[in-house]
């Protein structure tokens, strides 16, 4: 039985491209989530779990587009092939489809803990660099995303009651962000 293929892409910022990462391939659908990877509670993510089924082969750039803990990946991989998806990872050149060998299973796990441990040594880089620019006083932290004239327009707007998630469109940012500005402006 000869399924759909179906990408899943993932990047974890707006402005990250995700054209490229599943470039080439011929898909009849793509599900496509702009979040981090932290946890599996992904719109897109869910749409596909929904919608993949028997025959049907998902293919993803990479593990790490997919999960970014061994345990999430794991769970995503086995639930997928229980329903009798194949689960391609180009990237790493790996195909699950339920019946693995002992030798792909030790693979999916190898490669996952690999990618766990990357990201928390990126993550533990990242605060040792940002204590270090702390006490040197170079550290200010993240620039602010919107100049203080669009941050008052957007406090304004929100005052008047346009809805949240509305106000995060037209700024382009995310509806956290439009929370922040408005518990800086004392209104959330």
């Amino acid at each position: 039985m000869v399924g759909q293929r179906v990408g899943y892409v993932r990047v974890s910022t707006l402005d990250q491209n995700e054209k490229r990462q599943l470039e080439g391939q011929v898909l009849d659908r793509i599900f496509t989530d702009k979040a981090s990877g932290r946890d599996t509670a992904r719109p897109q993510l869910a749409e596909l779990l929904r919608f993949a089924r028997d025959g049907d082969t998902v293919v993803v750039h990479s593990m790490d587009r997919l999960a970014r803990n061994l345990d999430d990946l794991r769970a995503l991989v086995q639930g997928l092939t229980r329903k009798g998806v194949k689960v391609e990872f180009m990237k790493e050149n790996l195909v699950f489809t339920g019946e693995d060998s002992p030798m792909a299973n030790l693979m999916l796990s190898v490669m996952g803990a690999f990618a766990e441990f990357e990201r928390s040594l990126i993550r533990e880089r990242q605060r040792e660099g940002i204590a270090l620019a702390k006490q040197r006083g170079a550290y200010k932290g993240r620039k602010k995303t919107l100049t203080p004239e669009r941050a008052a327009e957007l406090v304004q707007r929100a005052g008047t009651g346009v809805p949240k998630a509305l106000l995060a469109r037209d700024y382009g940012i995310s509806r956290e962000t439009v929370y922040q500005y408005l518990r800086q402006a004392k209104l959330a």
